[in-house]
């Protein structure tokens, strides 16, 4: 399994040997609050192997899930905007590891290296678009669509491991019905392109679930390969 970060791994050598330097691994364990929408950024996160989920809360409904940040990515990234807050939550999806770098060490890297600024900002301009693109497939997709897409979107994080999720969680996930996302579930199994039972989904066929999915999928892949040419995942499809 992979210990290292994507962004990470794009800076100059110099740069990411100041970058880990100023790290620490920590463990984030599953459905941990790392972030509340305006909380102060004291921290910020690389995943290496744990996911998060970046919620919106809307008063009187559950959080809604708007982006998943894994080892392509990071969690803070609006210091280099000189924003200090966060914008939205975010909850730990899976549990796993992430290099921790406080905001004033971050800050003061940034500063003293523009290798770091201009990746953290061709994030930021990527993180925008994906943003935008998952909003609009929440309101104009159908579930069976999204489910497959966010399937692959966590396969895509997961190292290739079986995601521990119930319908209950999916469904709170896409902002639906429980029923809802039980029929979707469903229906990929019976096509064999996942095998789901107590809670585990097994991926079995990624080109199976691309063929059903949105074209939101592919696009934010792209979105991502434009800014940083190499995909979030180096998996193929089976």
């Amino acid at each position: 399994m992979p210990d290292t970060n994507q962004l990470i791994d794009r800076l100059p050598a110099d740069a990411a040997q100041s970058l880990l330097a100023a790290s620490l691994q920590i463990d984030l364990e599953f459905n941990q609050v790392i972030a509340e929408a305006g909380a102060p950024i004291f921290q910020v996160l690389f995943p290496t192997t744990a996911i998060i989920s970046v919620m919106a809360e809307v008063h009187g409904h559950k959080p809604l899930e708007m982006s998943m940040i894994g080892h392509e990515g990071m969690l803070g990234a609006s210091l280099a905007l000189g924003v200090d807050r966060h914008p939205m939550q975010a909850v730990v999806q899976s549990s796993g590891a992430a290099l921790q770098v406080s905001a004033t060490r971050f800050r003061r890297l940034l500063t003293n290296s523009p290798a770091l600024k201009s990746i953290v900002d061709r994030y930021l301009f990527v993180r925008a678009e994906q943003l935008a693109q998952n909003a609009a497939c929440n309101a104009f997709h159908e579930v069976s669509a999204r489910l497959a897409r966010w399937l692959l979107t966590m396969d895509d994080r997961a190292h290739g491991q079986p995601l521990m999720l119930t319908h209950l969680f999916l469904a709170n996930m896409l902002g639906v019905r429980r029923s809802a996302v039980t029929i979707a579930a469903g229906k990929l199994q019976k096509k064999q392109f996942i095998c789901y039972a107590r809670g585990r989904i097994q991926v079995l066929s990624r080109s199976g679930l691309e063929s059903v999915a949105c074209d939101c999928y592919p696009a934010t892949l792209a979105a991502y390969q434009r800014q940083f040419g190499l995909e979030i995942t180096d998996k193929k499809s089976p």
